[in-house]
């Protein structure tokens, strides 16, 4: 019974690529599902696919927020919600005014998901699990009646004369014919896909890494994993621009908030010198010199007799703030009293500006993200189409856009998707 299913299967896929299909989405992740399934559900007459190279679908959905699936960020000003993207700010902004993350949970809902919002904006599902969102996609697709054709690798495309395409898959003897084209396939990191691009004329920025942890060995560091500071200011040796947030320690060096807010602002410098490169780190930013200055003046007036090495200038930890002290050349026996003009100094200079030395990243968990892709001169963001390819549509993070970590990459892969799919539905009907 399981092989003639299998085979009915088969045969209704075959079908469905017997004749012209009017959209074909290359890409099986988070934006190629929710465009095909926002066309389907504008179009339902008309015949989409989606095409995924590997053997599995929705990867990033599922390993996303340790497995919960960080949806979006309870952000719902456009404006605002623009400034967590280094690279697409401007595009998003009026993008954001048609589909944000109001609407993202609107649609969830209607679709029984419910979602919640954390202390710091991030939204779940209630469920804590990426499986809900998942099986939302899925069965969408499904009721939608949008065929899954997995282990796709496209190879090649060809514009036929009529204004549609012919999509060449790599081990299939015929080819795909299409009306247009959505591409939804991630990070540009396969050679042959940009050279399939570049030959229809799109400009491809390089893919590079963006939000990803520093590789750090420094005696500073030792023992101190797991270590995490509320608040930092940290930045790039020489560059004018800042990140402020949490950071953790970790084995291999820094992560947390603001390192990786700093690795996606400055993810192409940080590339330009492969990665080897010095950060500063103001563990006090809410103390400027001046208050940082009264407060050692403080410390020696009220609290003389006490051992710098047991008083650590809130919030820095106990552990932190002695292995500072330690590495200030400040013996653990000297009082608040006893420091020395050059040890306060120092100790300054360490809580101010600590420089350390970067020789490497680590991707952020499990979650890879890139900056580069298709340039976005090369798109009209109004609907997503190639400019010099009509027909040919872009969507999440095969175009030259990435977020800042907090479900800001999700919500542009959702939005581009929706207008994507709402242009093509309205274009191939028009045609």
């Amino acid at each position: 019974m399981l092989s003639r299913d299998i085979r009915s299967v088969q045969r209704r896929l075959m079908n469905v690529l017997a004749d012209e299909l009017d959209l074909a989405v290359i890409g099986g992740g988070a934006s190629g599902f929710f465009a095909a399934i926002q066309y389907a559900e504008i179009a339902p007459r008309r015949k989409v696919a989606i095409f995924e190279k590997s053997n599995q679908v929705l990867q990033k959905v599922r390993i996303s927020g340790g497995g919960r699936c960080n949806v979006t960020h309870a952000c719902f000003d456009p404006k605002d919600l623009a400034k967590n993207y280094p690279r697409g700010s401007r595009e998003l902004l009026a993008a954001f005014h048609r589909w944000q993350p109001a609407d993202m949970i609107a649609w969830f809902k209607s679709h029984g998901v419910t979602l919640k919002t954390e202390a710091d904006g991030r939204m779940f599902p209630v469920t804590d699990s990426s499986e809900t969102v998942i099986e939302c996609f899925v069965e969408c697709a499904r009721s939608c009646k949008v065929p899954l054709f997995l282990k796709h690798v496209l190879i090649g495309i060809e514009q036929s004369e009529n204004g549609g395409f012919s999509l060449e898959f790599e081990g299939c003897a015929d080819k795909i014919l299409a009306r247009a084209i959505c591409l939804a396939t991630g990070s540009l990191q396969s050679a042959t896909l940009r050279g399939v691009l570049e030959k229809l004329g799109q400009n491809i920025e390089q893919p590079l890494p963006s939000l990803f942890s520093f590789n750090v060995a420094d005696a500073r560091l030792h023992e101190l994993a797991g270590v995490s500071h509320p608040d930092v200011i940290v930045r790039m040796d020489g560059a004018k621009t800042s990140q402020r947030g949490p950071l953790l320690v970790t084995h291999r060096g820094f992560s947390g908030p603001a390192i990786l807010r700093l690795s996606a602002w400055e993810a192409r410098e940080m590339a330009a010198c492969h990665h080897h490169f010095a950060i500063l780190i103001d563990w006090l930013p809410e103390l400027d010199l001046a208050s940082l200055r009264n407060r050692f003046a403080e410390n020696r007036s009220h609290q003389g007799a006490k051992r710098i090495y047991n008083t650590p200038i809130p919030p820095v930890s106990r552990r932190l703030w002695e292995r500072i002290v330690e590495c200030c050349g400040i013996d653990d026996t000297v009082t608040w009293g006893q420091i020395s003009k050059p040890a306060t100094q120092a100790l300054i200079d360490a809580l101010k500006g600590s420089r350390f030395d970067v020789i490497g990243k680590t991707t952020h968990k499990d979650e890879f993200v890139t900056c580069g892709g298709v340039s976005r001169k090369c798109i009209d963001f109004r609907t997503m189409e190639s400019r010099v390819t009509p027909g040919l549509y872009f969507t999440g993070e095969c175009i030259d856009i990435d977020g800042i970590t907090g479900g800001f990459n999700f919500q542009a892969a959702w939005t581009t998707a929706q207008i994507a799919a709402t242009a093509i539905a309205a274009r191939v009907k028009g045609g």
